[in-house]
C-alpha cells in the first residue's frame, strides 16, 4: 500500500494525509494500534481522497474554477454588442444590477463620459439627505435667480430660456419656490435653473461627497449647468454607468444612512416627462423611475425599472432591475434614443420575459 501511495503523483500530500488519519511512522510506514476495520475504513478514504487530489489538484483548483463564471459572452451579450455595433455609436455604456437575482450585465461600464443632466441624481440625493439631517426642509422656499459663478474665476454667468427644457420657471425670477417643486421640476422636465438653485444651496462639495459615501468613486459633480468657462476649460460633470447604477442602487435598496426618503424620490423618477428612450423599449404599462440627460452628441438614460411580469408572479413586493445605458457619438438624438430603447427591449427580455 504504501509503495502504491507513493507512486501516485502529488504522494508527498498523500502520505500528509495517511499521517493525520492513522498515526502513521513517517519513515516506516507503521500503522498504531487500531481495529481493522477502522484502518480500512481510512484506508479506502486515503486512497479516495489522493486520487481526487491528484486528478484535479491538491490546492483545489477544481472547485475554484468550477465556481468561476464562464468568460463567454451570453446570448443576451452577443446581442447588445450586436446591436452597439450596427449603430455606429461611438461609444456605448451599458450596466445592469437585477435585484431579483444580483446578475449584472456590464459593458464598458467603467467608461467617462460627459454626464449631461443625469448629474441631477445625486443633486436630489444630496437634498434630501439635508432634509433627513434636518438641515433643510422641503417646504422651505428659496428664490428663483439667475445669475450664478462659474467655476474658473468666480464670474458671473446666466441661463436662457431658449436653452432649457423648462421655459416658465423663468416668469418666477425673483419669486420664491419651494424646495420640493425645484426638485421635481429639476428631474421630472430637466429644468437648468432649478438645478442651478438648488446646487447653489446644497453645494458641489457635499453632493461628491455622497456619491463616494455610496460606492460611486468616479462620477464628477463640480459645478451647475451652462457654466461656459468650466466648459471651455474641460472642468465637465462626468459619470460612469457603473456609478449611476450603483446610486440607483442605494435608491432602490432604500440604503443610506440617515436614511433618506428613497419612496419619494422613485415617485419623483417616475412621474419623468421625457420617456423615449429605456421606456420606449419596454412593454406598456411598465412603471419606469428614470433621469436622462443629452447634450451634444451624448444621449444617457438610467432607471429603475419594475417589470410588470414579476408583480403578476409574486406575492411579495417584486423587486426591479436597474439599467443604465449611456451613448456617445451619434448626433441624431431620436436615432440615440431608438438604439437605448432597443438594448432596453434585449435586456428586459432577457431580465424579465
Amino acid at each position: 500500500m504504501g509503495f502504491l501511495i507513493r507512486s501516485l503523483p502529488g504522494s508527498t500530500n498523500c502520505a500528509k494525509l495517511i499521517l493525520l488519519f492513522n498515526r502513521v511512522d513517517p519513515n516506516q510506514f507503521r500503522f498504531g494500534r487500531v481495529s481493522m476495520i477502522t484502518l480500512r475504513r481510512a484506508v479506502l478514504y486515503i486512497i479516495t481522497m489522493c486520487i481526487l487530489l491528484v486528478v484535479f489538484g491538491a490546492s483545489g483548483a477544481f472547485i475554484l474554477r468550477a465556481a468561476e463564471p464562464s468568460s463567454a459572452p451570453s446570448s443576451t451579450e452577443r446581442a447588445l454588442r450586436e446591436a452597439i455595433r450596427e449603430s455606429g455609436a461611438e461609444v456605448v455604456a451599458i450596466a445592469v444590477h437585477d435585484l431579483a437575482t444580483g446578475r449584472r450585465i456590464l459593458i464598458n461600464e467603467r467608461v467617462s463620459l460627459h454626464a449631461a443632466s443625469t448629474m441631477k441624481v445625486p443633486v436630489m440625493m444630496e437634498v434630501f439627505r439635508l432634509v433627513a439631517l434636518g438641515q433643510l426642509r422641503l417646504t422651505d422656499q428659496l428664490v428663483v435667480t439667475n445669475r450664478f459663478s462659474s467655476i474658473v474665476d468666480g464670474s458671473d454667468y446666466f441661463l436662457t430660456p431658449e436653452s432649457d427644457s423648462d421655459r416658465d420657471i423663468y416668469r418666477q425670477l425673483g419669486r420664491k419656490m419651494t424646495v420640493l417643486s425645484l426638485v421635481e421640476r429639476m428631474i421630472t422636465i430637466s429644468s437648468n435653473l432649478a438645478t442651478n438653485i438648488l446646487m447653489e444651496r446644497v453645494g458641489p462639495g457635499n453632493v461628491r461627497k455622497l456619491t463616494r459615501e455610496l460606492g460611486a468613486g468616479e462620477i464628477e459633480v463640480r459645478r451647475g449647468v451652462e457654466d461656459s468657462l468650466a466648459f471651455q476649460a474641460g472642468l465637465n460633470n462626468t459619470t460612469t454607468a457603473f456609478d449611476l447604477m450603483l446610486l440607483l442602487l442605494a435608491l432602490a435598496e432604500g440604503r443610506k444612512s440617515p436614511p433618506l426618503d428613497h419612496r419619494r424620490m422613485i415617485r419623483i423618477l417616475a412621474a419623468q416627462k421625457f420617456n423615449d428612450a429605456i421606456p420606449a423599449g419596454l412593454p406598456a404599462g411598465t412603471i419606469v423611475a428614470h433621469k436622462t440627460g443629452e447634450i451634444t452628441r451624448h444621449n444617457h438614460d438610467a432607471a429603475i425599472v419594475y417589470p410588470r411580469a414579476r408583480s403578476r408572479r409574486s406575492q411579495s413586493a417584486p423587486k426591479p432591475y436597474v439599467l443604465v445605458v449611456l451613448t456617445r457619438g451619434i448626433s441624431d438624438q431620436a436615432e440615440s434614443s431608438r438604439l437605448i430603447a432597443r438594448l432596453a427591449s434585449i435586456i428586459h427580455s432577457d431580465l424579465a420575459p
